[in-house]
């Protein structure tokens, strides 16, 4: 029996790469469907945008330090409650203060991260000062004086949990950043969100309770479209960011849920097209477009 593929399309200047995928009705896992390479945000199209930027030499650069004392400590400033754009700017911060060499004390930390940060020609203040310059402080200290494991990504994670403010998310986050690793994966409200959309992760569960599990479904998920986990989660976590108005819609106006109800969200394969500006600044001439 002849399988109806789906057809998409890589532009690289001169030359036209086809990206053929399953229909949008046959299913990467049991109950998850492939869904229209075009509609934001199927797994075809999750599939399609890890490719698209693989073959145009565009992926997400994740790693943040040049160290991995740095990229702990770029990872503990950023998370819950800190705007990306704010995390980045206080480890830049701290970065050319020359405060992540050594072992920096808590109070050394601490009064730099009150300082007001300037982010493009505003001042903004960082939250969570003290406790971070706390966390910081300790963490520095202690990799300063040990080796952790770099075999692999849950075997540096497993060593990071350790740290004081250090939870399985930021762990995760310095494991995939350090190592390229592709055992881990870092769950936030978008990853969530992402996966409920996509029907892979179940409205009940959360990321305090559920991390390791909810984890292994990603796991499973990326293995299932057959993209690296890495790439999947820094392309979705990018994604879903960027689009906070398309995804407040198709959570059925929601904006803290994880998940809608299932008589509230439109179907996988029906999810709406949604074309995206290209970001100020990173236009590409490149730019993969799908075959109408």
């Amino acid at each position: 029996m002849h399988i109806m593929m789906q057809t998409a399309a890589v532009f690289t200047g001169a030359v036209v790469i086809k990206v053929d995928l399953p229909p949008p009705d046959a299913e990467t896992l049991p109950g998850v469907p492939w869904g229209a390479v075009e509609a934001f945000p199927t797994p075809a199209y999750w599939t399609y945008q890890v490719i698209a930027r693989r073959i145009c030499g565009t992926p997400i650069r994740y790693r943040l330090g040049s160290t991995l004392a740095e990229e702990v400590a770029a990872c503990l400033l950023g998370g819950h409650g800190i705007p990306a754009a704010v995390g980045v700017a206080a480890f830049q911060k701290l970065r050319s203060c020359g405060a992540l060499q050594g072992t920096p004390t808590e109070a050394q930390i601490g009064e730099l991260l009150s300082e007001p940060l300037d982010i493009d020609g505003r001042h903004i203040r960082y939250r969570f000062a003290r406790q971070k310059a706390r966390y910081l402080s300790a963490a520095l200290a202690r990799l300063s004086v040990e080796q952790p494991p770099l075999t692999s990504g849950r075997a540096l994670r497993d060593w990071l949990i350790q740290l004081p403010g250090v939870g399985f998310k930021t762990a995760s986050w310095v494991a995939r950043n350090w190592l390229d690793a592709d055992d881990v994966a870092i769950l936030d409200i978008h990853i969530l969100r992402a996966g409920a959309l996509a029907r892979f992760f179940d409205e009940d569960m959360s990321v305090e309770r559920n991390y390791l599990e909810l984890e292994e479904r990603f796991l499973r998920f990326s293995k299932a479209i057959g993209v690296r986990a890495s790439e999947l989660d820094a392309v979705m976590w990018h994604e879903m960011m960027s689009s906070p108005r398309t995804i407040t819609q198709l959570m059925g106006g929601n904006r803290n849920g994880v998940r809608p109800s299932e008589t509230t969200m439109a179907p996988v394969s029906d999810l709406p097209l949604v074309r995206r500006r290209p970001h100020k600044g990173r236009s590409d001439p490149r730019q993969a477009r799908l075959i109408e």
